[in-house]
């Protein structure tokens, strides 16, 4: 599947996914280069979401890390190693973040854009700063 149709499966898919960006999310190639983390979450009733009262579990399941280059996008990353998942966590003040698509329609998703989060993931993904 090429990157960029594996992206936007993810952030349409049924499942709940954490986007951490370095940019506004912008799937067209003509965006610009972007930087962006997926954090998938555990399905369930404890999961992100079904939080009443900020009390719940947000277990993340799943990272992809994509990067758009050049107007392409190529995952670098994934994991659904426990050991290397610990290291990822979702921020608190995640919030109702637009998304752009590939096609120019806009819809909602969650996540956070925070390049200084970007770069604390890609260190801990052992991706090169220069990725």
């Amino acid at each position: 599947m090429e990157g960029v149709e594996e992206l936007t499966s993810h952030l349409s898919g049924k499942s709940r996914v954490i986007v951490i960006a370095e940019k506004d999310v912008d799937l067209r190639p003509q965006a610009g280069e972007n930087r962006l983390f997926l954090l998938k979450i555990a399905e369930g009733s404890l999961a992100a979401g079904g939080r009443g009262g900020g009390i719940g579990e947000r277990k993340v399941v799943e990272v992809v890390y994509f990067e758009l280059k050049g107007g392409l996008w190529t995952k670098l990353f994934r994991t659904d190693d426990d050991e290397s998942l610990a290291g990822f966590e979702v921020p608190y003040y995640v919030s109702r973040l637009p998304l752009t698509l590939v096609d120019g329609t806009e819809s909602m998703g969650y996540g956070v854009v925070e390049p200084d989060l970007v770069r604390e993931f890609a260190r801990k993904a052992g991706i090169p700063s220069s990725a």
